[in-house]
């Protein structure tokens, strides 16, 4: 079934989103890789195809390996491979994307907050919440990857 291009069919809303996520990659102070590696983390929870094509091509841009790549679903696995910031920015991406079950509980806003610090926990949320809508917005109208066969 074909769906509707949202871009064109709400361009003012494709003019907030566009602007939350312009805020989110651009002046929140985190680092642009690890950025991209929520960004990638929370479109995997998500299912967004879409998102999931594109961040996977910027974290290589940004000279991340391949083979570190491909282990960001089991990262809790190969912990080895992820710097203790990273590690602490994709708990709190997994716990914010799937607040309906966990409630971003204590615990994990402690870990969050011991990494983070105050202010870049609350801008790496806007981050996580950010990649959540445009990722239901991509799911929702079925955005195509780039990715060919």
């Amino acid at each position: 079934m074909n769906r509707a291009n949202w871009f064109q069919v709400s361009q003012e809303g494709a003019k907030a989103l566009g602007a939350l996520h312009h805020y989110a990659t651009t002046d929140t102070g985190l680092e642009p890789e690890l950025i991209h590696l929520v960004f990638l983390r929370v479109s995997q929870l998500n299912t967004c195809a879409h998102c999931i094509d594109v961040h996977t091509r910027d974290l290589v841009k940004h000279g991340m390996s391949v083979e570190k790549i491909v282990l960001v679903p089991v990262w809790a696995e190969v912990e080895y491979l992820f710097s203790d910031q990273e590690r602490a920015a994709l708990a709190w991406a997994e716990e914010v994307t799937r607040v309906s079950e966990t409630h971003a509980s204590d615990e994990a806003y402690s870990a969050a907050l011991a990494a983070f610090g105050e202010k870049a926990l609350v801008e790496l949320t806007i981050v996580i919440a950010t990649m959540n809508a445009i990722n239901r917005m991509g799911v929702s109208f079925r955005l195509k990857p780039r990715a060919r066969a």
